[in-house]
């Protein structure tokens, strides 16, 4: 008896060790992508932005991706890497405005993101 009490407690320790430490690094890896989106976006706004720097960009996000594909489903994935493509390609023209609205959207998906997948009670029930 007093071994499956202690299995059981050992058990629930290390669920929860594993739920933190996936929470807080999903939260550092999408935290990563919106620091370098806000800088990207930034340069955009003052008509800064070359392709390189998107493509720096780009290539942080494919370091983080396939490290997170563990944790969050593909189809998140997918559209951050269609969203950064697209703004990528409006960086390239010259398109800035509509640049900016993409990144607007990767933004938003970096700061949304791991709160959806985070464990809390409304991500529960």
């Amino acid at each position: 008896m007093v071994k499956s009490i202690i299995y059981t407690l050992a058990a629930i320790a290390l669920c929860a060790a594993l739920f933190i430490f996936t929470e807080y690094y999903v939260g550092e890896q999408f935290y990563s992508l919106y620091s370098a989106t806000e800088i990207l976006y930034d340069k955009v706004e003052e008509g800064k932005a070359t392709e390189n720097d998107a493509k720096a960009v780009r290539e942080l996000w494919e370091d983080k991706k396939s490290r997170l594909h563990i944790f969050i489903p593909h189809n998140d994935i997918a559209q951050i890497d269609f969203y950064l493509s697209e703004a990528s390609g409006h960086i390239r023209e010259g398109e800035d405005g509509l640049a900016l609205a993409k990144l607007e959207v990767v933004r938003h998906m970096a700061k949304s993101l791991p709160s959806a997948y985070s464990v809390r009670l409304e991500n529960v029930f």
